[in-house]
């Protein structure tokens, strides 16, 4: 089979020629009909974040397919189901996922950095934790499901707990802010986005948002959004990992409101922590989903409470999974997909 091998950081993927797997017990090979592209796999490639497993790897997390063989015991299965595969698998043993809270297992799998991911024709998964796609929602396209809806889905219903009425502000309009957006208009929030490109906040509005801030535009940025809250955020996403981002979304945030990390960095941010204690703010940590989760979200995209199709602006081959990295580095687009 065919596949881009990611052999380290500061170097482009190569497309190879490699063995198909084979499913072992408990395990199903999938045939790959679209894998999303994330900018985790920015973080492996440019950033020196290392991978879980030592290179050479497939990456790619975020996938959809056929099931193609079965191994031993893989019983819940038949060939041609359609799947869309979890970006992280639990141990389903140690205390966090005995506590229904697998996406933080303490032995986590994580797809496409702990084992071979789906930038390739086929891909093994445990047949455990594969989820049945519906036959009504596009399997290509419905592959950004598996991280850049599921975790916004986790986010804000999960974490950041939101309630219809809430105020919420959204720091970041890439493809998991703009879900966030859509996640918490579909909760019944008002929901106000916030970047410094024009065209996403456009996208923000098509997908539920009720006011649009760029942060060059204003004054100051912390004035206008207390005046569009009506005081502060009852709950802030941060969607970047950009520290000076998470302090304007900390600061957007009113007495008791919850302030939701979701973006990943590797450096601090400033924190006053007597605003911490004499406002009682929360500060909340979101990684991915549960796997419980899957199929309400994938209702929701069935019942077309959320969009799904009209995020993916661009499908490349997989021989031009660079050119569809290169489109992510430019932040172009909202989300891409491979299609081997």
């Amino acid at each position: 089979m065919k596949a881009a091998i990611f052999h380290g950081a500061h170097q482009p993927l190569t497309l190879e020629e490699i063995p198909t797997p084979e499913p072992k017990a408990g395990e199903i090979l999938v045939k790959v009909a679209g894998c999303g592209v994330c900018h985790t796999d920015l973080h492996f490639i440019d950033h020196d974040v290392p991978t879980f497993k030592k290179p050479p790897l497939i990456l790619g997390h975020e996938a959809s397919g056929t099931v193609a063989a079965l191994g031993a015991g893989s019983t819940q299965w038949k060939e041609g189901d359609r799947v869309l595969l979890p970006a992280v698998y639990g141990c389903g043993h140690c205390r966090m996922c005995r506590l229904g809270r697998e996406n933080v297992c303490e032995n986590m799998m994580f797809f496409g950095s702990s084992l071979d991911g789906a930038y390739a024709e086929y891909v093994i998964a445990p047949a455990k934790d594969a989820i049945p796609f519906p036959d009504d929602l596009p399997l290509i396209e419905g592959a950004i499901i598996a991280d850049a809806t599921t975790t916004p889905y986790h986010a804000v219903v999960n974490r950041g707990r939101v309630q219809p009425g809430d105020a919420v502000v959204i720091f970041g309009c890439g493809g998991i802010g703009l879900n966030c957006v859509q996640m918490a208009a579909a909760v019944g929030a008002r929901v106000i986005a916030v970047d410094i490109v024009e065209s996403k906040l456009d996208w923000a509005r098509k997908l539920g948002a009720q006011a649009a801030v760029n942060p060059n535009s204003v004054e100051r940025l912390d004035k206008e959004l207390r005046k569009l809250t009506g005081g502060g955020a009852d709950v802030a996403f941060e969607c970047i990992g950009n520290p000076a981002t998470q302090e304007q979304a900390f600061a957007s945030v009113r007495a008791g409101g919850r302030f939701v990390v979701v973006g990943s960095s590797d450096k601090p941010m400033m924190l006053n922590t007597g605003k911490v204690m004499f406002r009682e703010i929360e500060i909340i940590g979101s990684l991915g989903c549960r796997a419980v989760d899957y199929p309400r979200v994938l209702e929701l995209a069935r019942q077309g409470r959320i969009k799904i199709a009209e995020l993916v602006t661009a499908k490349f081959p997989l021989d031009e999974i660079n050119t569809a990295l290169d489109l992510l580095r430019k932040g172009e687009g909202i989300r891409s997909v491979i299609v081997p």
